[in-house]
């Protein structure tokens, strides 16, 4: 097969770390993965404690272009690994390949990742991304429209309305033009 990212080498079988089997594109070091072999090894090595290594000497790279399956000749999908990490991995759902380019699988072991390769492609987990990003450009927004200080008093006050008994009439009390009104 040839490599999906580089293009000029070819996917010769290897494994992984020495753990499972893969594909290693002997001129860009990419690997592709089939998640049915991962997930075997996986089952028999429910507890195998991932070592991290030491990222500031390995060049992590992240193709942002699409990338095509090596199997079957289609686009792949990305999917993102954590809400504040550009890295994204590329899948083949026809097929069940993962696409990890040459550093990913270290930077996985180091964010406590590479035990939940399985997990990362599950729109579970996807969504949860999702609802991280949208959380911190929410955060942002009010942080930039209220000021630090403002931002974590209205917190406050959020939460203490949100888990009082009488959080309806306290709403109302508060966004009431004039609360002593009977207009």
């Amino acid at each position: 097969m040839k490599c999906t990212a580089c293009g000029e080498g070819r996917l010769v079988p290897s494994f992984l770390d020495a753990l499972f089997r893969c594909h290693t594109c002997d001129h860009c070091g990419g690997n592709w993965i089939l998640i049915e072999d991962y997930v075997t090894w996986q089952e028999h090595h429910p507890d195998y404690p991932f070592q991290p290594v030491e990222l500031e000497s390995q060049e992590i790279e992240n193709t942002d272009r699409a990338l095509v399956c090596p199997v079957t000749g289609t686009l792949m999908s990305k999917f993102r690994i954590l809400s504040n990490d550009p890295h994204r991995l590329d899948y083949s759902p026809r097929v069940g390949g993962v696409w990890l380019d040459k550093g990913e699988w270290e930077l996985l072991k180091n964010k406590g990742l590479a035990g939940s390769l399985n997990v990362l492609l599950t729109e579970p987990w996807q969504q949860k991304i999702r609802a991280d990003q949208t959380r911190a450009t929410f955060t942002n927004l009010y942080l930039s429209r209220f000021g630090e200080e403002d931002y974590a008093k209205a917190r406050e006050i959020r939460e203490w309305i949100q888990n009082h008994p009488l959080k309806a009439e306290l709403r109302s009390y508060l966004l009431a033009q004039d609360p002593y009104s009977a207009k």
